[in-house]
């Protein structure tokens, strides 16, 4: 862990010189230009280094001086230090502007994946008074495009040794931002339930699962009905384990009722772990088995009642190759309530944010 004092805060007073003597200066504002029907926007950037060419255009846009940055071997421009922060901070799947802007890059996904935060170091740069860098939450499914990060120079001239500090950082945990592609796995879907099965109710779940799986790129190629006898659904795993099956999703008998036995065919199928519970509502009787490196998920009855679930957060990050634990279910109580809200903006909403 990085631990890291802070200095005073910098003071770097541009310098008001003549026009005359500006040719190597560099500026420290952007020159506005407006041409009436035209165009108004600057003429010259901020951070611009002033050649004799310039002298001309200058003076026709009224300036008689100039405001400059006269930088040591010490100092560094908010632009090129953004830059150099943007580079150490994006790992795969993160692309970014090469043409920082007011000390300022944001970053993008590079294609439709797993956002991914390592959080640790990314809180250790920002106590560092002249870098900061924000970003959405850990583990979002993203689109292509879509905007994740940015990060910037606070002060107009950063001290090289504190860029440094901050690019050291962000590459010894390399990567601080990326993205996860998504694997799209064939699922098959098992669901439990004498009623079902004896046809008294419509199953409703296979267009649920149906939905969710496709939205990432997956596919459910195959889906049978089961009663609740803990001896077939435990068959049925081991027969889609061996057929080479990628995820196997079970729905219903996940509760405490003497008849709700599908977490008991799950682990008399054979698994290798298994996690039943989660800090998550809707989803506390959520189940998540492995065999080998093959998923195998128990989807509570709350997923036909509830628009968003446990599942649309351990989803994503199975199918981004992720394995996750009792710990991740216990992590997600932060930020695991689903509010209800009467019109639903997940993801962008608090549910499932640590």
């Amino acid at each position: 862990m990085w631990h890291y004092k802070r200095s005073p805060l910098p003071d770097y007073t541009p310098k008001k010189i003549k026009i005359e003597d500006a040719v190597g200066s560099t500026l420290a504002h952007d020159i506005t230009e407006i041409r009436p029907g035209e165009y108004k926007g600057p003429s010259f950037r901020k951070g611009h280094k002033v050649d004799r060419k310039d002298l001309c255009h200058l003076m026709r846009l009224g300036k008689r001086h100039l405001y400059v940055l006269d930088l040591d071997k010490e100092q560094i421009h908010e632009d090129n230090a953004a830059l150099q922060m943007a580079t150490a901070l994006a790992g795969p799947g993160i692309t970014f502007d090469r043409h920082s802007k007011e000390g300022k890059v944001r970053f993008r996904a590079d294609y439709e994946g797993l956002f991914k935060v390592n959080v640790e170091p990314l809180i250790e740069l920002n106590m560092i008074h002249e870098i900061m860098c924000a970003s959405i939450h850990n583990n979002t499914p993203v689109k292509k495009g879509q905007l994740l990060a940015g990060t910037r120079a606070i002060p107009l001239v950063i001290n090289i040794n504190t860029l440094n500090h901050a690019l050291g950082i962000a590459r010894s945990h390399y990567p601080v931002l990326s993205v996860k592609v998504f694997n799209p796995l064939k699922a098959k879907l098992i669901i439990t339930g004498n009623e079902v099965f004896d046809g008294l109710i419509e199953d409703k779940f296979e267009a649920v699962v149906t939905e969710k799986v496709s939205a990432f790129g997956a596919s459910l190629v195959a889906m049978i009905i089961l009663p609740d006898d803990k001896n077939m659904i435990a068959e049925s795993i081991r027969s889609f384990l061996n057929d080479g099956t990628e995820l196997i999703i079970t729905t219903g008998g996940m509760s405490v009722d003497p008849d709700d036995v599908t977490k008991l065919g799950i682990r008399d199928a054979g698994v290798d772990q298994i996690y039943y519970g989660a800090g998550v509502l809707p989803g506390a009787m959520f189940l998540l088995a492995y065999k080998g490196h093959v998923p195998i998920i128990g989807i509570p009855a709350c997923a036909l009642y509830h628009k968003i679930t446990i599942f649309d957060l351990i989803l994503p990050r199975l199918l981004a190759g992720e394995k996750p634990d009792n710990k991740d279910f216990a992590r997600l109580a932060h930020g695991g309530l689903c509010l209800d809200c009467p019109t639903c903006s997940f993801p962008a909403c608090s549910f499932g944010k640590i």
